[in-house]
């Protein structure tokens, strides 16, 4: 099952109550994945007052059937508690097990956390439900309220404060459905009766008969996230995906091919007028996933999708290509190409004008990657190697990934791409330089490679790319910075890694919030699977204050990679910042990096009064982070008001180079200082506006 996937809920020691299969809770929680933040807390509390529940997947049993877990769960439980919210409401997964356990007599308690309508459907299943309501986002209220009502379900007990079960209790909002006449109230349970057949005939199939696989809550978080506003309103037949193509070499160790092939393609298609691209971060989400060309078309919003295969035995080559209509799985156009690895870049283009025939558009000339061609084949591997070392997330391997452009580059010193390839790994490696001179002649190697790539191709956007972000995090030149990244805009608008970087290196660090945030929404209607965009939208909305809007991007980021550094700590800012630090703490300590889970629990542990823990939390974060953490350090002695420390370790963060720095202006943790004329002056020395 997908929508009831959310990660990292709190560990809870099962118990068996009386009815109960062996080691089985007696309380099922159903939620949908969006609402995994709030469902940690709700858990949470719950098995704080001894109510021990069964949440997927933590429950879920390694090896066990997701769908067949559900239904044991559901079966073996009492007591079902609900999490009502826009996102429940609407997912047919959790209508299937609210049903289950109304088949099994199980009462069913929903918490409410938002106003949106109830469907008819849940209507007809939850009209003997007890609801409470947490709409306001009081939800410390009502965990007290939400155990009473379950214990008393428990043990039969009907307590005199339990929520009215009348029609007006019940009803999540006034616009929700309302049983009338005995006549209407006959019709809507027939109709609701057939919603929950056809919600059985259609999810069962999928539900049931699905392996434990943890990519099914991403995969459902990016199904959702294509219906937010930053996605487009409909699928458009000039529209296709390219999905990674097959390494079928003998050894199957040209993968790294395979995948920059497909990356060159998407490239070059990208470029042509009136034709819909999803970016490679996107379409290389199902890369090993079983989901089928349908399933991938809809979750990427595409008509069709181009597919293939790469055998790769010395310089000789075969690339077999498909372009494949997603609704009817009718084959557009395929072809089978074996060439010399020296013929390489005339396959590419061959492809890309055989899918713009294929789908009948219209242009003034045909496709080409001439701007990014090598005359000399190894060179072109290596810069493969480079791109694929480049594309994973740790700085730690871009090292290697310099070290591939590096030979590129000597192999063709005219390779412009290569160029540009080095100035970004050499800047990511910098990230783990072992000193600040270090971290700062690194800094200037990937200038020199950026500025090079210019110089050869000043119509290539990769060399602007590669140098804005270098200005912006290490130069704090955010003037020199829009300049590059405004020209690599004007050659590749639809470019999602250009407005992201846009957004994050020029925008957001001058304060301009509200062009930062539509930034990198257009990003994400190129490329709507990338967590770090995801997540790059939630901290934009963050700062800007509008904290739902920012858990729920966050959310969306971390339901398509859990394992994002500090997604989750962002996430608990929301809340501290919102005067919420007992939700703020638990969610701070999902964080996947120490330094960020210390930074959590020392801001919150001091709100909820607890000073000594806060300050041995700190005092670990200097002890440990002093050298890469010093502005995380300077945020928590802000936070706590200590003006001095906060700008004593601002100016440490400076003199490191810390990348921090880049949302000192707009900062929330920071806004004890914002009146403090040293703050002024720190805004000064990054060339900031005051």
């Amino acid at each position: 099952m997908t929508e009831a996937g959310g990660e990292g809920q709190p560990a809870g020691t099962a118990s068996t109550g009386p009815g109960t299969r062996p080691g089985t809770p007696p309380v099922f929680v159903s939620y949908a994945s969006q609402d995994a933040a709030v469902v940690n807390l709700v858990v949470e509390a719950l098995e704080r007052q001894g109510l021990k529940c069964w949440v997927a997947p933590r429950d879920v049993i390694a090896g066990e059937f997701y769908g067949d877990a559900i239904v044991r769960a559901i079966d073996a439980a009492q007591v079902l508690v609900l999490l009502l919210s826009k996102s429940s409401a609407a997912s047919p997964h959790i209508l299937r097990e609210v049903e289950r356990a109304s088949s099994k007599s199980h009462p069913v308690i929903s918490l409410r956390i938002d106003r949106a309508p109830l469907p008819a459907g849940l209507e007809y299943f939850l009209n003997t439900s007890q609801w409470l309501d947490a709409s306001d986002g009081e939800l410390d209220r009502a965990f007290p309220k939400l155990g009473d009502a379950v214990r008393n379900a428990l043990t039969g007990i009907v307590a005199s404060s339990t929520p009215s079960t009348s029609a007006d209790a019940r009803a999540p909002h006034k616009s929700a459905p309302r049983l009338g006449t005995t006549r209407q109230r006959a019709f809507a349970v027939v109709a609701a009766v057939i919603v929950a057949a056809l919600a059985f005939v259609t999810v069962d199939k999928f539900w049931l008969s699905k392996h434990v696989a943890t990519e099914h809550p991403a995969s459902t978080a990016a199904s959702n996230a294509l219906n937010a506003t930053v996605a487009p309103a409909a699928i458009s037949d000039k529209s296709v995906a390219v999905l990674p193509f097959l390494d079928m070499s003998e050894k199957r160790d040209q993968e790294y091919f395979s995948d920059g092939l497909s990356e060159e393609l998407i490239d070059m298609l990208t470029k042509i007028p009136d034709l819909r691209v999803p970016a490679r971060t996107s379409s290389f989400y199902f890369k090993g996933k079983s989901e089928d060309i349908p399933t991938i078309a809809k979750r990427l919003m595409v008509a069709n999708v181009l597919e293939g295969s790469v055998r790769k035995s010395g310089n000789h080559l075969r690339v077999t290509a498909q372009l494949v209509r997603a609704d009817n799985g009718y084959h557009l156009w395929s072809e089978t190409y074996d060439r010399q690895l020296d013929d390489i870049f005339k396959v590419q283009d061959e492809i890309a004008t055989a899918v713009v025939g294929a789908l009948k558009l219209k242009l003034f000339a045909e496709p080409t990657a001439a701007d990014r061609q090598t005359t000399i084949p190894e060179a072109y591997n290596q810069y493969l190697i480079g791109r694929h070392l480049l594309s994973g997330s740790d700085w730690a391997v871009d090292r290697s990934a310099a070290e591939a452009f590096k030979r590129a580059v000597d192999l063709d010193p005219k390779y412009a791409p290569a160029w540009a390839g080095l100035a970004e790994a050499t800047y990511n490696a910098s990230q783990v330089a072992a000193s600040v001179p270090e971290y700062t002649a690194m800094g200037q190697e990937a200038l020199a490679a950026a500025d090079k790539a210019i110089a050869l191709r000043p119509d290539l956007a990769d060399g602007y790319i590669a140098r804005g972000f270098v200005r912006a995090w290490i130069q704090f030149d955010f003037q020199g910075a829009g300049q590059d990244l405004r020209r690599a805009l004007a050659l590749e608008p639809e470019n999602p890694h250009v407005l992201s970087t846009y957004a994050n290196s020029v925008l957001m660090p001058n304060g301009r919030l509200d062009e930062s945030v539509s930034t990198v929404e257009h990003a994400l209607r190129v490329d709507p699977l990338n967590a770090d965009t995801w997540r790059r939208l939630g901290v934009e909305q963050y700062f800007r204050g509008d904290y739902h809007a920012a858990r729920e991007a966050l959310q969306r980021a971390l339901e398509i990679n859990p394992q994002q550094s500090n997604t989750a700590a962002f996430l608990g800012f929301t809340f501290l910042v919102a005067g919420d630090p007992a939700s703020a703490l638990p969610l701070s300590q999902r964080a996947t990096i120490e330094l960020f889970r210390q930074q959590g629990a020392a801001l919150a542990e001091h709100d909820l009064g607890h000073a000594t823990v806060a300050q041995h939390r700190l005092d670990e974060m200097i002890a440990k982070d002093a050298d890469g953490g010093a502005y995380q350090i300077a945020e928590v002695f802000a936070w706590w008001g200590d003006n001095d420390k906060a700008i004593q370790w601002l100016e440490r963060a400076y003199v490191q180079h810390d990348g921090g720095l880049a949302g000192v202006k707009v900062d929330p943790l920071l806004k004890r200082l914002r009146l403090d004329p040293r703050y002024k002056t720190i805004l000064r020395k990054m060339n900031l506006p005051e």
